[in-house]
C-alpha cells in the first residue's frame, strides 16, 4: 500500500529525528571525540550519507543537538520564578534529560580549551541576569555572582556528575524521578535561604 503523499512529507523529519536521538545517545556514551558517524547512523537505522545531507556532519548533528537543548529549556528553565525553583528546574531538567548533561561532561573533560565563542555569549548573558537577583536581593552582595552560577551550574548536574555520590548518600538511584523530586526540593529550599541571610 503506498502511503499517503503527507507521510512521506513527515518522513524527513522522522528521520531527522531519530538521528539527533541516536547521536544525543552515542555522544552521551562516547563523548563527541570517540562517537563515531558510522555508528550513529547503525544506531538510527539510516545510511550514513543521510547524517551528511541533513546535518552536513557530526559537527552539524552537535549544533543541531545545542540548538534543540537550548528549545527543550523553556520548559523547565522559567526566568520569571525565583532563583530557587529556577536552580529546581534545573535539576528536574537534567535529571529528565540525562543524556544532554553526560554530553556536556565528556566536553568537560575531553577538551579543557577555551569554549564556543556562542556559548560564553549565552553564559555571560545568565550573568548579568543573575547580577540583577542580586540587586533584587535573592543572594548576598558579598558573593560574587560568577561563582554562584558555576556553583549552581554543578549542583543542577550532581545527578549526572557524581552518581557514586548519590547512591552513597541517600541509597537512591540518580536516574531515578524519586531523587530527582527530593533533589530538586532541596536545592530550592537551600537557595532560597541565601535571600534570607544577613546582608543580601
Amino acid at each position: 500500500m503506498r502511503r499517503a503523499p503527507e507521510e512521506k512529507q513527515r518522513d524527513p523529519e522522522r528521520t531527522k529525528a531519530r538521528i539527533l536521538q541516536a547521536a544525543l545517545e552515542e555522544f552521551a556514551a562516547k563523548g563527541f571525540a570517540g562517537a563515531r558517524v558510522s555508528e550513529i547512523a547503525a544506531r538510527a537505522g539510516v545510511n550514513k550519507q543521510l547524517i551528511s545531507y541533513y546535518f552536513g556532519g557530526k559537527e552539524g548533528l552537535h549544533q543541531a543537538l545545542t540548538t534543540r537543548w537550548q528549545a527543550e529549556e523553556s520548559a523547565f528553565a522559567d526566568r520569571s520564578s525565583s532563583l530557587g525553583a529556577l536552580a529546581a528546574g534545573y535539576v528536574r531538567g537534567n535529571a529528565e534529560r540525562r543524556d544532554y548533561g553526560r554530553l556536556m561532561l565528556w566536553e568537560g573533560l575531553a577538551d579543557d580549551a577555551r569554549p564556543d565563542p556562542a556559548f560564553v555569549e549565552d553564559v555571560r548573558r545568565e550573568l548579568e541576569h543573575l547580577r540583577q537577583r542580586q540587586r533584587d536581593g535573592e543572594f548576598p552582595a558579598d558573593l560574587d555572582p560568577a561563582a554562584m552560577l558555576v556553583a549552581l551550574f554543578s549542583m543542577a548536574a550532581a545527578g549526572i556528575s557524581f552518581p557514586q555520590l548519590v547512591w552513597a548518600v541517600w541509597d537512591l538511584d540518580p536516574a531515578s524521578p524519586e531523587f530527582a523530586e527530593h533533589y530538586a526540593r532541596e536545592i530550592e529550599k537551600l537557595v532560597g535561604h541565601l535571600g534570607n541571610v544577613p546582608g543580601s
